[in-house]
């Protein structure tokens, strides 16, 4: 029996379920009467175990054959939860989806439906489940974990896909020609100081870099971004204080005379694509009061174009340049103005982009002003699509 047992522990080690009850209740045929019992006690399996294998064994070729390629015979193994619990699967949609298809008064109504609530929800309603056999379940429900996706504009304008139309067809006209086209908007404005910045950056492991636990900074820099769609080359004045049409006209003005008056030496004609808010808006007197001041100090025809309400993601500097400067700076504390002038800088891509940028120190006030008698000096020229939105600023010799 000593080398019956030694024999037995060496063989089960490397067969599956099935080949165990067949080998031993082999073992045991061969041992005749009492054999299932001294099988049983050799290697620690059960008799019922031990007497499946022999019926098995001697089973027809016919019966076998419906569990051939099995391990366990068809309907062995642990029953699913919703075997048990046919109500299981509902109350768990009644609560992933308490509006569409269960009580709008449901508990997890304003809370984060994890698999870990939802356990203890469905356990106190009586289900006897586990959250691992939970999002086995949401899985086969279709339901995966999901960020919110920002595809909804509002309200859109009747003639948005016009407008979008209308922009690309002016700036291919004036990119063929030669002729400067700018993107411009204003970046989020950003703290100053050793605070927090979104990202990640490598460091040696457990050296991350520290940082005030609370954002209470004064600092802030307001980086007005002009992206010349033609060149494929960027410039970012980075003001100090209020982001008003002044400041706006002001940062294209330094682009000119940093970078687009050595580009463009000899054109009179310049197009700029803007959002249709903020500093640089179709509705600001200001804006467009400054740009009558430029164009008048160049001599140069401005157009501009404004992208419909809603629709500023599509202005080309925000996926161009500043979502690029946004990842040169990723995990890095901007924790005066020259470091952030210095990151903006620093922006390089594999297409060639060239950025130049500069500190804005000049005070720029909220609230002005803009008397009619300068109105009626705007040299302006509304275009017959949508002239709100799109117009010609020409130079006006009275100024």
């Amino acid at each position: 029996m000593e080398k019956l047992k030694i024999a037995i522990a060496e063989m089960l080690p490397h067969l599956d379920e099935k080949q165990k009850r067949l080998y031993l209740g082999s073992e045991a045929k061969k041992l005749g009467h009492g054999g299932n019992s001294i099988i049983s006690k050799l290697s620690s399996v059960s008799r019922p175990t031990i007497l499946e294998g022999r019926k098995e064994l001697d089973s027809t070729l016919e019966k076998s054959s419906n569990n051939l390629g099995r391990i366990r015979v068809r309907g062995g193994g642990r029953k699913k939860n919703t075997f048990k619990d046919n109500t299981l699967m509902d109350a768990l949609e009644a609560l992933i989806e308490p509006v569409t298809r269960g009580d709008p008064e449901s508990p997890l109504r304003w809370t984060c439906k994890s698999t870990r609530t939802l356990e203890l929800e469905l356990k106190t309603q009586g289900h006897i489940v586990g959250r691992t056999v939970i999002g086995e379940l949401l899985n086969e429900l279709g339901y995966s974990l999901q960020s919110n996706s920002k595809l909804l504009e509002g309200n859109q304008h009747i003639d948005r896909n016009e407008q979008f139309g209308y922009i690309n067809k002016l700036a291919v006209q004036f990119i063929n020609k030669g002729l400067p086209v700018i993107s411009v908007d204003t970046k989020k404005k950003e703290l100053i100081g050793n605070y927090k910045n979104a990202g990640k950056e490598y460091r040696p492991k457990k050296d991350p870099r520290k940082v005030e636990g609370h954002d209470f900074g004064t600092q802030r820099a307001a980086p007005y971004g002009v992206y010349d769609i033609g060149e494929n080359t960027g410039y970012v004045n980075v003001g100090t204080n209020c982001d008003t049409g002044e400041f706006a006209v002001a940062s294209i003005r330094r682009w000119w005379k940093c970078m687009g008056k050595a580009t463009y030496p000899k054109e009179r004609k310049l197009l700029i694509n803007a959002d249709g808010g903020g500093s640089n808006g179709h509705r600001l007197k200001l804006w467009k009061k400054e740009l009558q001041d430029f164009s008048n100090e160049t001599n140069m025809q401005i157009t501009v174009c404004h992208f419909p309400p809603g629709t500023s993601k599509w202005n080309k500097i925000e996926h161009r340049l500043f979502s690029q400067i946004s990842l040169n700076w990723r995990g890095v504390p901007l924790e005066n103005y020259e470091t952030v002038v210095n990151l903006i800088g620093a922006v390089k891509t594999k297409t060639g982009l060239v950025v130049k940028a500069e500190l804005d120190e000049n005070i720029y006030e909220k609230g002005i002003k803009v008397s009619d008698e300068e109105i009626k000096e705007i040299k302006i020229k509304r275009h017959k699509f949508h002239g709100e939105w799109n117009y010609t600023i020409m130079p006006n010799c009275k100024t």
